[in-house]
């Protein structure tokens, strides 16, 4: 009887569910910053999109990304089951958000060879992204991260013919076990995760 008691305390003192109900908290992926070597490569990675026009399609999720919940996993009771903190919110379902910072970061770095909107010009690649994975794992009640995870996927328009394909994950800790520890970890996730993506465009040479 006092183990089950224990375990229902261990769960009640990490599961955000339990909190009293309140004001919603809204959160996006925060501010962008720069690779450390961004600057230096700028003159490369123009290089390398220099002939080919790229346009960065919306970036597509699973059904159950497909939402403004914020998601975690008690990892050691029961890692198959999902739970979404009850008074926290992204602003917008995660592949909005993350579009429009992926968006904003490859343009700044390639502004005049890439194209935001499909209407808007004819381009020669299609950069595709498909969000695989994104939620708060808590290993104990004190001790978690999350995890970031995406397939990006580079196509040649015309053809639909798949140029290269890469599959993509971070993990980073979260400083506190709560909503807003996991949003200061995925905004540093995401940001290390578009750094990634960025290296592995400029490896895949777009003048083939």
């Amino acid at each position: 009887m006092l183990q089950s008691i224990l375990f229902i305390s261990l769960i009640s003192g990490c599961t955000p569910l339990q909190k009293t109900p309140g004001a919603i908290s809204t959160y996006d992926f925060g501010v962008l910053y720069p690779s450390n070597m961004e600057a230096a490569t700028t003159q490369v990675s123009q290089s390398q999109f220099a002939k080919k026009s790229l346009l960065i399609a919306d970036v597509s999720s699973p059904g159950w990304l497909d939402n403004t919940a914020i998601h975690y996993r008690l990892m050691y009771h029961n890692p198959a089951q999902t739970f979404t903190y009850g008074n926290s919110r992204w602003i917008a379902a995660p592949a909005a958000l993350f579009t429009q910072q992926l968006r904003d970061r490859i343009v700044s770095r390639l502004n005049e060879y890439v194209i935001k909107d499909s209407s808007t010009a004819k381009t020669d690649r299609i950069l595709d992204i498909e969000l695989k994975e994104l939620v708060h794992l808590f290993e104990t009640t004190t001790d978690s991260h999350v995890a970031f995870g995406l397939r990006a996927s580079l196509i040649e328009r015309n053809s639909r013919r798949l140029l290269a394909q890469k599959d993509l994950s971070i993990t980073e800790k979260a400083l506190s076990p709560d909503a807003a520890g996991a949003v200061s970890a995925i905004s540093t996730a995401s940001n290390r995760i578009i750094n990634e993506l960025i290296d592995w465009l400029n490896s895949v040479s777009l003048n083939d």
